[in-house]
């Protein structure tokens, strides 16, 4: 996935969020209203960049702190893989909504519907920052198919295509 765009919003973007009340970045206040998940499993803490209907880049700061660590392993901490395709689908979800001009208190939910072509290629660590994001491949009647990526820095940590469905509660 390119990310010569991706991670700088256009004055176009800027406008298209500002219609709905957006301001970047979007932190845990704004996030909650997309998402159901709180802390311990709340595993974006913001929104950098957002271009509705096709890509977004969040931010994920991994501390030692995190519940899993420890038993993940205690000697030697590593992310468990799982949580970071979480990461992956959070933040598409939150681009679902965004996307739909809805939000949690619309009555919708998005669900994690699926996962391919998962590829770990880098341990991610306490004290890394996940940079995660996702491009819409395909929309069709609320379900959603997403091309995603998390780095640490410039380096690929893992790849994954994400499927979500969204769901009136």
């Amino acid at each position: 996935m390119s990310t010569s765009n991706i991670d700088n919003p256009t004055a176009e973007d800027i406008k298209s969020l500002a219609e709905q009340g957006l301001t970047l970045p979007l932190t845990y206040h704004t996030l909650k209203h997309y998402l159901p998940h709180r802390y311990p499993f709340l595993l974006v803490d913001k929104i950098v960049a957002c271009t509705p209907g096709e890509c977004i880049t969040g931010i994920k700061n991994v501390t030692i702190n995190e519940e899993f660590f420890n038993g993940h392993f205690p000697d030697e901490p590593i992310m468990p893989g799982v949580l970071m395709v979480e990461c992956m689908a959070q933040v598409s979800g939150v681009l679902g909504f965004i996307s739909a001009g809805l939000t949690a208190e619309d009555g919708y939910l998005y669900l994690f519907a699926g996962v391919d072509k998962v590829r770990f290629k880098r341990r991610v660590i306490p004290g890394d920052q996940l940079i995660i994001r996702s491009k819409i491949v395909m929309q069709k009647q609320g379900m959603y198919k997403f091309d995603c990526t998390v780095h640490v820095e410039d380096e690929l940590a893992v790849s994954a295509q994400i499927m979500i469905a969204r769901q009136e509660q």
